[in-house]
């Protein structure tokens, strides 16, 4: 018997249905990611699971005697609860008992003696101490101190708790919203493995596309109040949706086309005042009303960057800069930094770490407390904030946006505004709704239409992977990787650092900014690590950005017969290769630059199709011999330092 049943789920908002006869089970041990569009009823579906929501129609069965328990989207703001309080709050009016208990114990005086002798005789009688136990285990387990405040910890210790709060009840079905959110990446990392080791059934919504690949057994999406299955891993299931979508819209194709003939045969028929055969007159009823009733899949959103006039091509340069708090604790220290026009950059670092001052440093909204900083000219900035602090929830989409315009400019072009709002998926009815009505990847969608209706060179990009589904997202990943401007990236999104970042800066938590070359994964593959991974090690970098570091010495070893081996100098012909590179990587660059530019032109496409191939060869001829040069540099730079 199935451990979860959901039969003919229905539940409709106005005149559009939610969910439609929505069906699955689930088995014990399933690891199910639930997918679908932004606004599909995802996080719905959850809420009829645990009963906070009722459905219009149909049945949800839980296993006799299953338990079922959730991990929740949204993390507790100004909760002064300790972590042990908020663990045992997981056991009705035994869980208030212990956590009176345990706070008496460490406050104990004459005065409260009668009131523990009563919570004492209570818990005894409900078994308390054996739950007792239990909370103070898993505690342990996670490695949470049970007296530390809940609003004094991290979104990633403050999530460990919560998952401890969801476990310590031993559920049989685990349901989690959105787990990443909010996250760095060794707190996701530490998840991935915590859940790995639930023996449980878990039903979750995520758009981190790492994490699902990780953790997800099936998938199960929500297409148009519909729930399909897929006995697949995440990149099979991507093949397997494209091929089911293509035939879809064959069948559609043909269906249309039959429609069409049929109207054409009645329109004949009438004008002609032949006799009908009136049982092709009810087929092609039923024809209109199947036509009717068909829910098309919703559009793709199809935004474009507002381009501002072009910046200097230095955009900021630092020397020796860092920034300490009045204490004189440093948060940046001796960083050397380049960043020049078009380069796509993503701080990685765990929470706490710094990245959010760097970036005030970078753009100048913080003076250095050290060193230098120079900004470039001409920079015009677009900020995305991760809390989503620039919506008025109380206006609707339309005010946030138009901020009493009708129409905005959009790279020359003047647009209705809620037009544009359309091609950020926005019908007009929605438009017009309160912003504190809206999902959280609606939010994400409105304050990136906010964000591109602004002229800018450079975007400041703040968590902007939380809540989107994964269509906005590579949409939004090849519109950064086109624009021509300057990109700043603060994400744990790791594919999304890769698609999107040509250099990863990362902080190490000490002050030190360490810049590499490529995305998340080249990072890597180049020895990064974070602290709490230990053994975190030095690897060489390109001259051109930050100062080198030599590396520690490597230790002799002492074993008989075991031979040291030489290190390889290289010849003079090596290293005069090697210090040629680096201007062979600027000049290609520099190319690859103007091709991009020339291909970003609106006018581009409609050049002869030749010129269009040709320039679109060269682009690409350009990008593998990039490749190659930083791959031999990379080859030479490490013989030369062994």
């Amino acid at each position: 018997m199935p451990l979860l049943t959901l039969d003919a789920i229905s539940l409709a908002f106005g005149m559009q249905p939610l969910l439609d006869q929505a069906s699955m089970t689930m088995e014990p041990g399933e690891r199910v990611c639930l997918l679908g569009r932004n606004g599909e009823g995802k996080s719905t579906l959850l809420k009829i699971v645990t009963g906070e929501v009722v459905p219009d129609g149909g049945v949800v069965r839980l296993e006799d005697g299953a338990k079922l328990s959730v991990l929740p989207q949204n993390l507790p703001v100004n909760d002064t609860r300790t972590a042990y309080e908020a663990v045992s709050g997981a056991f009705p009016e035994t869980g208030d008992l212990l956590a009176e208990f345990h706070k008496l114990t460490q406050n104990a005086d004459e005065a409260s003696l009668d009131r523990m002798m009563k919570v004492q005789e209570r818990l005894e009688a409900l078994d308390g101490w054996r739950l007792d136990q239990k909370v103070g285990a898993i505690l342990a387990q996670y490695g949470i101190d049970p007296d530390q405040q809940l609003n004094t910890l991290s979104g990633g210790w403050q999530r460990r708790v919560l998952l401890a709060r969801a476990l310590v009840t031993e559920p049989d079905v685990l349901l989690l919203d959105e787990p990443t959110n909010h996250l760095d990446v060794p707190a996701i990392a530490w998840l991935e493995e915590a859940l790995t080791q639930f023996r449980g059934a878990i039903l979750f919504v995520s758009h981190d596309r790492a994490f699902i690949r990780r953790m997800a057994t099936r998938i199960v999406e929500l297409d148009r109040g519909h729930l399909v299955s897929f006995a697949a891993t995440y990149d099979r299931y991507l093949d397997l949706k494209e091929k089911a979508l293509e035939e879809e819209d064959r069948q559609n194709a043909l269906f249309d086309k039959r429609l069409k003939q049929e109207e054409a045969w009645i329109r004949q028929g009438i004008k002609a005042r032949r006799t009908r055969n009136m049982g092709r007159v009810r087929a092609l009823k039923a024809m209109r009303e199947e036509r009717r009733q068909r829910r098309e899949r919703g559009g793709t959103a199809s935004f474009s960057v507002e381009d501002a006039a072009r910046s200097g091509k230095l955009v900021v340069e630092a020397s020796e800069a860092g920034f300490a708090y009045p204490d004189g604790t440093p948060v940046i220290r001796d960083m050397n930094m380049t960043v020049l026009r078009g380069d796509k950059i993503g701080l990685v670092g765990e929470n706490g770490t710094g990245k959010t001052t760097l970036v005030r440093l970078l753009l100048g909204d913080l003076k250095p407390t050290e060193g230098r900083i120079r900004l470039g000219t001409n920079l015009q900035v677009a900020y995305f904030d991760q809390l989503r602090g620039e919506l008025d929830l109380e206006r609707n989409a339309l005010d946030n946006l138009s901020e009493g315009r009708e129409f905005i400019e959009i790279n020359g072009q003047s647009k209705h505004v809620l037009g544009y709002l359309q091609e950020f998926l926005f019908s007009p009815e929605r438009a017009r709704s309160p912003v504190h009505v809206f999902s959280g990847g609606e939010r994400a969608r409105l304050l990136l239409a906010k964000l591109f209706s602004k002229p800018a060179n450079i975007l400041v990009l703040d968590e902007p992977t939380n809540d989107l589904d994964v269509e906005t997202l590579e949409l939004l990943e090849s519109r950064l990787v086109e624009f021509a401007g300057t990109v700043v990236v603060i994400s744990h999104d790791r594919e999304f650092l890769d698609n999107v970042a040509t250099d990863t800066v990362f902080l190490d938590g000490s002050g030190k900014v360490a810049e590499f070359v490529g995305g998340y994964s080249d990072w890597r593959r180049q020895g990064g690590r974070f602290p709490s991974e230990g053994g975190n090690r030095k690897v060489s970098r390109p001259p051109m950005n930050d100062k080198p570091e030599p590396e520690a010495p490597k230790p002799v070893s002492t074993e008989t017969g075991t031979a040291k081996a030489k290190p390889v100098k290289l010849s003079y012909k090596l290293k005069l290769e090697l210090e040629q590179l680096p201007g062979q990587i600027e000049e290609l660059e520099r190319e690859l630059e103007g091709l991009r530019q020339q291909i970003a032109d609106p006018e581009f496409y409609s050049a002869p199709a030749d010129d269009v191939s040709a320039t679109l060869a060269e682009l690409g001829d350009r990008e593998a011999r990039l490749e190659k040069v930083i791959e031999r540099w990379m080859e030479l730079e490490e013989q030369a330092n062994q």
